[in-house]
């Protein structure tokens, strides 16, 4: 049974269609079609349906579909534990939030591939939430993301980057002489309260009595300090050190104490084949990821 094969259908089962898949692994859809149909005879069972507009797993292809997976994640330990060097041979897959991506990702991988020039890199943006699973689920060796806020398994370590204390945001030029003030008087842009930012911005402003005029609401810290640096109102923010501070772009506060903090960090799990390039790369991280002011 030829890897690939197997690589391609869990593509196809997990993203619902063929162009998606061919896409993802830059093939063409007959190419894509080609691999489904000689692991169809290969095991003997048809895998793959159409089900509408998407391809769904046959009954037999559900059977496999989590086997397949633990096929294809034990022939990429063998492959990473063949290494003749001090670490394990790549891909290191590692996921990222975009935040993380903006701030310290590129320092980091400078340091990477001038240490290690040949163990690969592979990054997947995404949500701290979907991050956190696929490191779980050993889809991803390692993820930077927003620390949850909740015990993580035995199994998983993982190392603090950087706390992140919330800032009042205001357009560059606005004059502000009480943050508390101006979250009152000025329209609000709120940080998607679904995630952990902006729940604890949220819970700031109601232990204060706070109830700001909320003008818009949504995820993305970046597209917040967009918005905010083109005058469309404030937000309650971490304090990433992303955000475009000056003429024409945001100016930051600091808010009075307490102030709630959120943290940064990698996760990988500690037995994993790749899990000393997940450590390797976590060190380079701390003195490379921006320090709030």
């Amino acid at each position: 049974m030829d890897l690939r094969f197997l690589q391609t259908f869990v593509h196809v089962a997990e993203l619902g269609s063929i162009s998606e898949a061919a896409r993802f692994e830059d093939l063409t859809p007959a190419s894509v079609q080609q691999r489904l149909r000689a692991l169809d005879a290969s095991v003997g069972s048809q895998l793959l349906r159409r089900a509408g507009r998407t391809v769904q797993p046959t009954v037999a292809g559900r059977r496999i579909l989590d086997q397949a997976r633990k096929i294809l994640n034990d022939a990429r330990d063998l492959r990473s534990m063949a290494s003749d060097n001090e670490l394990p041979a790549g891909p290191l897959h590692l996921g990222a939030t975009p935040t993380a991506l903006n701030s310290m990702v590129a320092g980091a991988l400078k340091t990477w591939f001038a240490q290690h020039p040949d163990i690969e890199v592979y990054i997947e943006p995404g949500s701290s939430k979907a991050l956190y699973a696929r490191v779980l689920d050993g889809t991803l060796d390692a993820a930077i993301l927003v620390h949850p806020q909740f015990d993580i398994p035995k199994h998983m370590a993982q190392q603090i980057i950087r706390h992140e204390p919330l800032v009042l945001v205001t357009p560059a030029g606005l004059n502000v002489a009480d943050p508390l003030e101006a979250l009152t008087r000025q329209p609000y842009i709120c940080y998607d309260r679904s995630v952990l930012g902006g729940k604890l911005a949220d819970d700031y402003l109601r232990e204060r009595g706070l109830r700001p005029k909320t003008r818009l609401e949504l995820d993305g810290i970046d597209a917040i300090g967009k918005l905010v640096s083109e005058g469309l109102g404030v937000s309650l923010l971490p304090d990433t050190g992303t955000l475009n501070e000056g003429p024409g772009g945001v100016k930051k506060w600091p808010l009075p104490a307490p102030v709630p903090l959120r943290s940064v960090a990698v996760f990988w799990a500690r037995s994993g084949a790749r899990a000393p390039l997940a450590q390797a790369f976590a060190q380079l991280l701390a003195p490379i990821a921006p320090q709030a002011d």
